[in-house]
């Protein structure tokens, strides 16, 4: 629904949320995650104030008292901050665009948010991992290169730091044996390359030779369709239920373990930010501090005066 077919019947405020909602997707390129995740947000927010009657009659007081009930309902930090985040942005539209005086989000004080370190890998984990593929047995139905793509998969995945949507995005075009690189479209649709490791390109290499995979999407089902996140997914679960790894094994887990090995072996923080495609150094400094979490770990476990 965009601003132009908000009918008369529509809640009050529904014209700026669907122009403020547009915005954000024309000229802000936002993902349809984001807009449904704003969208719900400030929905949300309005259900909640009593006798809503427009945006201009909000004050910091209603936006306090909200914040309250999600606590008392027992919300996550993580999930007010999203919400606020979500109702601050929309604010600061209403205030450039739509000329309110005030952006009464701001004047609100939120929990700070929980510092959880990300679950890392060891290395000796991520080399049990990666070699998965060939030391089970496939599934008789399996297409004959299924061990070759897999393995292609988890070697890229922990090669490149890459996210999941990225990798199942990707074309026979953007991956580069030659340079070992391969080209990345992330979030915003910001392109970066990153580079791959031999091990890496090699085991891409062994793939598309086994699976005749010549163009189009590189990673592909035995149907030869574009492989999707979810399957993806089902690769990490199935090997892992396969291995004696004692932590859940995920795309993004094999993601924190890439950024936190590289940090361990002196690897700068501005780095890994490229590599890992962050906006903001602070997001990639929360590796800094498991990194240095794991080492006062082999300290304690090895120093003799620990």
């Amino acid at each position: 629904m965009s601003a132009e077919t908000v009918s008369e019947s529509s809640p009050p405020g529904s014209r700026s949320l669907e122009a403020f909602l547009e915005y954000l997707s024309i000229e802000k390129n936002s993902s349809p995650r984001t807009l449904a995740n704003y969208r719900h947000a400030i929905e949300k927010f309005r259900e909640a104030v009593p006798k809503f009657r427009g945006w201009e009659r909000i004050d910091a007081n209603d936006f306090r008292d909200y914040l309250y009930d999600c606590m008392k309902s027992g919300w996550a930090r993580s999930t007010v901050r999203l919400h606020f985040a979500a109702l601050r942005s929309f604010y600061k539209y209403l205030t450039r665009r739509e000329g309110l005086p005030l952006n009464p989000v701001a004047e609100v004080q939120l929990p700070k948010a929980e510092k959880k370190l990300p679950v890392v890998l060891t290395q000796a984990q991520v080399t049990t991992l990666l070699e998965m593929p060939f030391r089970v047995d496939q599934p008789k139905q399996a297409a004959l290169w299924t061990a070759a793509r897999d393995a292609a998969i988890l070697e890229l995945f922990y090669s490149s730091g890459i996210r999941l949507s990225e990798l199942a995005a990707l074309n026979v075009e953007d991956f580069d044996l030659h340079q070992e690189c391969v080209r990345v479209f992330g979030k915003g649709s910001k392109e970066r390359v990153c580079p791959v490791g031999t091990p890496a390109a090699e085991a891409i290499h062994k793939y598309r030779n086994e699976a005749r995979v010549l163009d189009g999407p590189l990673f592909i089902s035995k149907l030869r369709k574009r492989l999707t996140t979810r399957a993806i997914s089902d690769v990490f679960r199935k090997y892992h239920k396969l291995s004696d790894i004692p932590v859940n094994v995920s795309p993004h887990k094999l993601r924190h373990s890439f950024a936190t090995h590289l940090l361990d072996h002196g690897a700068d923080l501005r780095s890994v930010q490229t590599l890992l495609g962050h906006a903001s150094l602070s997001t990639t400094q929360i590796y800094t501090h498991v990194s240095i979490e794991r080492m006062k770990t082999v300290y304690e476990k090895t120093h003799p005066r620990a």
